[in-house]
């Protein structure tokens, strides 16, 4: 049964006066025992029928508040801060539409419904094209008017949470979590905001644990596909026949075990982004279908003959020498050329030890946090330790390292004797006794080490050591001229290591 908002029981302290009187005062708290669900605005100039709207809301658990005329509304939203707000269309001075325009210049997602008399459903019309969520008739029916309030309330909650989780995985995914300060990391990051808007392919080369995941997953976020899924898949975790079918789907009965129809990874990323990571492992059948829908963005799934065409950007990744792989044979030259449109070289944490210490910071704060721990630093024996240490596993060996010495630690700072034995053991290794060598011997020694972590990039060494190019070209022609006894003990050394 419909029942206006006229003849709801009038509530609060406000009394009840005919359409144009001067209202009284308005109560609109919530009981103390009822828990709110939303704040709720009511703007109507119509006395009775804005207290009745104001008791009826407020007995469902709502904060509400009322303002007599668009103008009051517009000075209690900046300070009640409504999650909805109800208004009358009719109303002298400025009308609901005018209101409506006012409200979305400055919150253009704050939910509004409209009121409008019997036979005004036009002008109703009219307000849901300018942004109303919806319009309620009058004389207001009650349950109608509790259906599209909660609704319109939970919908608002559930954006606010979407933006929320959107926010969350933007940052996941922003570089302040790929953390790096180095002129190579620097130089990623500049090369993934140059490249992410663009539709190219990607080949993200470099080490186990380097971060090239995450270095995909910013490219996705950063491009015009942010919205679309980022759907990853890596290679060498599945046998050819599997990773066929994951990556392009199957029909139902194409193999033993294949009891219906499934989308496979390209499917699940359209629109998107797919991550390939470590390429390098697929055979060479699956090769030829990965090419073929990088040529003509189509497949079929296996077992099936209808063609499938879809919208996603690849990206890939591999620790392994694709060119080298191309030379001997091993996987494809023209699939090669297709994946390396772009490529990003991931470096290893040996040529950005200056990252180290940020790193070791972040990840202290991380497992602190998650373990409920007082760690706020490392002592200075601890960072000389971490600092001095190779990281053969890269980041993801740093993160290890920290997070046991996390757990094990028994003060407020991670002390030598927390971190893994075989960091102080290294350096016992590596051929160089500190006391015990000359300082030509110590300079030779980080040279050449250097040298050998960066592929024996001059450059990148130089940056390592703080020291010129021409410095080290210098000193490497010094070695070479050094009698063979000399240059084979460096090499010795090296090879203790």
């Amino acid at each position: 049964m419909r029942r206006s908002a006229h003849l709801l029981r009038p509530g609060g302290t406000e009394t009840c006066h005919s359409r144009g009187s001067a209202p009284g005062p308005l109560v609109a708290e919530t009981p103390a025992n009822v828990e709110s669900k939303g704040r709720i605005l009511i703007v109507d100039d119509e006395v009775n029928a804005r207290t009745a709207l104001v008791e009826l809301l407020r007995d469902e658990g709502y904060v509400v508040e009322a303002a007599a005329d668009a103008f009051k509304a517009l000075g209690k939203v900046a300070d009640f801060a409504p999650d909805l707000v109800v208004t009358d269309l009719k109303m002298p001075g400025m009308d609901g539409l005018q209101l409506l325009a006012k409200l979305r210049e400055s919150d253009a997602d704050l939910p509004v419904i409209v009121m409008t008399a019997f036979g005004e459903v036009e002008t109703a019309v009219k307000a849901m094209r300018s942004g109303a969520r919806d319009y309620l008739s009058k004389p207001v029916n009650v349950g109608e008017l509790s259906v599209v309030v909660a609704r319109e309330l939970e919908q608002r909650r559930l954006r606010a949470e979407t933006g929320l989780l959107r926010a969350r995985l933007s940052e996941k995914y922003s570089f302040s979590n790929i953390i790096g300060s180095s002129t190579p990391m620097q130089a990623v990051f500049k090369t993934v905001a140059q490249i992410a808007p663009s539709r190219a392919s990607v080949l993200i080369t470099g080490e186990s644990g380097t971060g090239k995941e995450l270095i995909a997953a910013a490219i996705h976020e950063r491009s015009a596909r942010a919205k679309g899924p980022f759907v990853k898949l890596h290679c060498a975790a599945l046998a050819e026949s599997l990773l066929e079918s994951e990556l392009f789907g199957h029909e139902r009965g194409s193999f033993t075990g294949a009891q219906s129809r499934r989308d496979g990874r390209f499917a699940q990323a359209n629109n998107g982004t797919l991550f390939l990571d470590e390429i390098g492992e697929i055979s060479p059948a699956v090769q030829v279908k990965l090419l073929r829908f990088l040529q003509e963005r189509e497949f079929e799934r296996v077992g099936g003959n209808e063609t499938i065409s879809v919208d996603v950007r690849v990206l890939a990744a591999t620790n392994r020498n694709l060119q080298q792989m191309v030379a001997d044979g091993k996987f494809r030259e023209d699939l090669f050329y297709r994946l390396n449109v772009i490529t990003i070289e991931m470096p290893s944490l040996r040529e950005r030890p200056s990252d180290v210490p940020l790193l070791a910071s972040f990840f202290l704060r991380k497992y602190a946090a998650e373990n409920g721990k007082e760690v706020r630093g490392f002592s200075a024996e601890a960072l000389d330790l971490l600092t001095g240490y190779p990281w053969p596993g890269n980041v993801r060996e740093l993160e290890n390292v920290i997070e046991r010495a996390v757990v094990l630690a028994q003060s407020s700072e991670v002390v030598a004797a927390d971190l893994p034995a075989h960091l102080g053991a290294a350096r016992i290794r590596s051929g160089i006794q500190i006391p015990g060598a000359t300082m030509d011997e110590i300079e030779r020694y980080a040279i050449t080490k250097t040298l050998e972590a960066t592929g024996g990039s001059t450059s990148r060494a130089a940056e390592m050591l703080n020291i010129s190019v021409r410095k080290i070209q210098y000193k490497l022609h010094e070695y070479e001229s050094a009698p063979k006894s000399a240059r084979s003990a460096v090499r010795d050394d090296a090879g203790d290591a």
